[in-house]
């Protein structure tokens, strides 16, 4: 089956994150005080160029699902309520929309959120080492985890998120049990306003240089978000945007979860395939089906832009450049595949 990671997508009440999930997934959540879940269609040139190469009838991008979160209060302490901060500790990384309008200072509502994640993991780690402390007295094994705890009380203690700490990689896999908030991989996206779209990189770059800039008061127009393609770029250069940044958005989003993307081609369909960074072969092949993984005999592979130089899978054939891997090939993002398996 084709990987559904999660992405949590959180903001404060007044963030325009719902704007975003909008932009995303098509979804309307500007209403919605309950957690909602959309899926996100990957853009992807390559598949777009493979697709034409083999005039294919059907184009499947590769998705991800992203949670919205209802807005957190303004007010710090308020926080998430227990079911919601469930649904984000089951996200596999958290994306932040934070806004820069209206003379809003962004980093100040990042300190917010940061802040209310900060609690519940404090909160969490203290319940976690009180009972490993209690177990340990029959069970010496237990020591290194609980010194990670005791070191991540001290971090969170100090109001520090821990992907922002000193911890080890290793403390940090230690801390795993507790399924901490501040322990994912994060994003900033920063919620610009029409007069900041020329000053959009510098403004993202404050928060860090992985955070992106984007304007959701036209990017989540609902008449944008209903265009599709040419009609889309049309409309939002129209209002003054050359460039739509949520196809980059979605693009480093799936990125922070740590998938990358094979791709399949043939005259029926071309598809984009989502696979955990440093699979091997067998686990992408399971990735289209269990049969393939369970009878994997090898891959044949050739990467997209030197098959789309050829111009067919026949002519890469006859010019033997379809390499053919084994079990213990690391799959490679944008690698063309084809299985061969026997069950």
């Amino acid at each position: 089956m084709p990987l559904m990671e999660h992405l949590g997508l959180v903001g404060l009440a007044d963030s325009g994150h719902a704007r975003l999930f909008s932009a995303l997934t098509g979804l309307d959540a500007a209403t919605s005080s309950d957690r909602m879940l959309g899926v996100v269609q990957l853009p992807d040139d390559r598949l777009d160029r493979l697709a034409a190469m083999s005039e294919s009838k059907q184009v499947v991008p590769a998705t991800f699902e992203i949670m919205f979160i209802p807005g957190l209060s303004t007010e710090p302490g308020k926080g998430l309520g227990s079911r919601l901060l469930g649904s984000l500790r089951d996200c596999d990384a958290v994306l932040f929309v934070l806004r820069a309008t209206d003379g809003n200072d962004p980093a100040s509502d990042l300190a917010t959120l940061e802040y209310e994640l900060v609690l519940a993991d404090l909160a969490s780690v203290e319940q976690r080492l009180g009972k490993q402390k209690r177990l340990a007295k029959g069970d010496k094994t237990l020591g290194a985890e609980i010194g990670a705890l005791e070191r991540a009380i001290e971090v969170l203690g100090d109001g520090t998120p821990v992907y922002r700490s000193e911890l080890s990689d290793d403390e940090r896999a230690l801390l795993g049990p507790v399924f901490l908030l501040t322990n994912k991989p994060v994003l900033a996206v920063v919620n610009i306003g029409i007069d900041q779209l020329d000053d959009a990189d510098v403004i993202a770059k404050q928060l860090g240089d992985d955070s992106l800039a984007v304007c959701l008061e036209l990017e989540g127009d609902p008449d944008v978000v209903a265009a599709q393609g040419a009609e889309r770029a049309e409309l939002l250069a129209d209002l003054g945007v050359p460039e739509s940044v949520v196809p980059r958005l979605a693009r480093a989003a799936y990125q922070l979860l740590g998938l990358r993307t094979f791709l399949t081609t043939g005259d029926k369909e071309s598809r984009a395939w989502g696979f955990r960074a440093g699979a091997r072969a067998p686990e992408c092949a399971g990735v289209i089906h269990s049969d393939l993984e369970r009878g994997f005999i090898r891959a044949e592979v050739i990467h997209w832009d030197e098959l789309l130089e050829l111009g067919s899978w026949a002519k890469a054939k006859e010019a033997h450049k379809r390499r053919v891997e084994g079990k213990e090939y690391v799959v490679a993002d944008g690698d063309v595949l084809e299985i061969r398996f026997n069950v």
